[in-house]
């Protein structure tokens, strides 16, 4: 009894719920460029009785409906006037369609038909999309159409444009240096498709009154493109400008200051604390230069300016206020109106001084150091010529006699006998002078000549021998020095003189 009952449920369940009937879902209206491609989105349904009779034989047909022409099929693409391809799978009831090169411009309607090779052929001529031709691409869409906002809010601004051809989708471009961009593609109610661009970006005073768009290009049309702006009101605090400053022209100091802000700010002036009043010795005037600039100036003698102390601009609106002091009295010097010749005047001056400083101290930059450089060559010859070793000969020619005068010969005589040490106690080495002539002639007359009084400079010679250290006459001048007490000597003059030998003796040599 109960399994009766139940047969009899499910049978008047299965006589109840409706049959599936033939049907498509397509778009209404698609907007398409002409010479370009569109995207049909496309679904359909069958009744239940031909389920089985969808398969791989099936293919889509579509037809312009005024004329009853086809102008795609899946299975043969090529057609006379469009072809396209099948994007979607027909055995899971999806026809979708692209189809290339859409012609003439004009609005024209399409249906789809099913046909395979069996049973199951069905025009879904109920069910048509317009397809509206233009010549110039569609107009993007701008949200928010306008902008109204605080300095430093978060701004987000979209831009949609149609894509009805998915394989050529557009290019959306923004106003460059916004911020951040993102790019999607959406889908509509009607499962049409469009690009979505998203820009990101803080608002600035620098935004208020600019013009934002967005630009959309398709490339089937050779880079024809459609936009879409706003105006950025951006709302900011009162500022003043750097312009802002004093100028003394004649007996009169004038000052402006120029104020930026939305909403317009207004200016007041202060003088020593107090709110200006337009006088006689005092005038102020303001002039709106846009929707947010206004410069105002103040006019002050200088009976007036010597008694001020301090002079303030205030810059004021609901978003904020500033306030600017200017350098006023005997003691702040105020810029004075100079004209052009006269500044460039005083440039030139004073590049050309430093110029000529530069000059100078190069020039005695050069000096001394050629000067250090000639003091270090004539102490490096110096050193050079100093004593290396316990015997040495030692050329004294033109050092010893100066110009013309000859020395004697034979100095030996000269040479003390007595023991002597230095001042160190250390040991010392006595040397005898023998001057030499280029002929035996003349060396006996030198030889006569050296006996005389002041014969010669170098009585006696000696070196601290033993250690590093040798005592040397390097110069005439030098021996002058030390022999000074010896008497001046009458010595022939004779050119034939060319060198003195001086031969060393240590104090043990001479012991033996």
């Amino acid at each position: 009894m109960a399994a009766a009952l139940t047969l009899l449920l499910i049978g008047s369940l299965l006589q109840g719920a409706p049959s599936k009937e033939f049907n498509a879902i397509v778009p209404q209206t698609i907007e398409v460029l002409r010479g370009s491609c569109v995207t049909i989105p496309c679904s359909f349904e069958i009744e239940d009785k031909y389920e089985s009779s969808l398969d791989d034989t099936c293919r889509a047909i579509w037809k312009l409906d005024w004329e009853n022409v086809v102008v795609f099929n899946s299975k043969d693409p090529q057609t006379l006037l469009n072809n396209g391809e099948l994007t979607g799978d027909l055995t899971k009831n999806n026809c979708t369609t692209t189809l290339n090169n859409i012609q003439p411009a004009g609005s024209n309607s399409y249906f789809f038909r099913l046909e395979c090779d069996n049973d199951l052929k069905y025009v879904f001529s109920a069910q048509r999309v317009l397809l509206s031709v233009k010549d110039v691409p569609p107009r993007p869409t701008l949200t928010p159409s306008a902008l109204k906002v605080e300095e430093g809010a978060s701004v987000s601004l979209r831009c949609s444009a149609p894509a009805p051809c998915l394989s050529h989708p557009p290019t959306v471009t923004w106003t460059k240096g916004l911020g951040d961009i993102v790019e999607t593609l959406q889908e509509n109610e009607d499962r049409t498709k469009v690009l979505t661009s998203v820009v990101t970006f803080t608002a600035s005073h620098k935004h208020h009154g600019e013009t934002i768009s967005c630009e959309a290009s398709y490339p089937k049309q050779d880079g024809r493109a459609e936009s879409a702006s706003l105006t950025a009101d951006v709302s900011y605090a009162a500022q003043i400008l750097l312009s802002s400053d004093c100028i003394t022209a004649g007996d009169q100091l004038n000052c402006s200051c120029w104020t930026l802000g939305n909403p317009p700010p207004t200016v007041r002036w202060y003088l020593n604390g107090s709110p200006v009043n337009h006088s006689e010795e005092l005038s102020v005037s303001s002039e709106r230069l846009n929707d947010t600039t206004t410069r105002s100036i103040i006019t002050v003698n200088r009976q007036q300016e010597a008694g001020l102390s301090s002079l303030l601009c205030r810059s004021v609106n609901s978003r904020g206020s500033a306030t600017q002091r200017f350098c006023v009295g005997s003691s702040e010097p105020q810029k004075s109106a100079q004209s052009p010749d006269r500044v460039m005047l005083t440039v030139f001056i004073s590049v050309v001084v430093a110029l000529l400083v530069l000059v100078c101290a190069l020039l005695f930059v050069i000096r001394r150091w050629t000067v250090l450089s000639r003091a270090q060559k004539t102490h490096h010859d110096r050193l050079r010529s100093q004593c290396t070793g316990d015997t040495s000969t030692v050329t004294a020619g033109p050092l010893l006699g100066g110009e013309g005068q000859e020395l004697p010969n034979n100095a030996e005589g000269a040479s003390g006998g007595s023991e002597k040490t230095s001042e160190e106690g250390k040991d010392v080495v006595y040397s005898t002078v023998n001057w030499r002539t280029r002929s035996q002639e003349k060396r006996a007359e030198a030889s006569e000549e050296s006996l005389q009084p002041g014969g010669s400079y170098l009585e006696e010679e000696m070196c601290t021998a033993g250690g590093t250290l040798r005592g040397f006459v390097s110069s005439a001048l030098e021996m002058e020095g030390l022999y000074g007490n010896v008497g001046p000597r009458n010595v022939k003059k004779e050119v034939g003189s060319e060198y003195a030998q001086v031969k060393f003796k240590d104090k043990r040599g001479m012991h033996k």
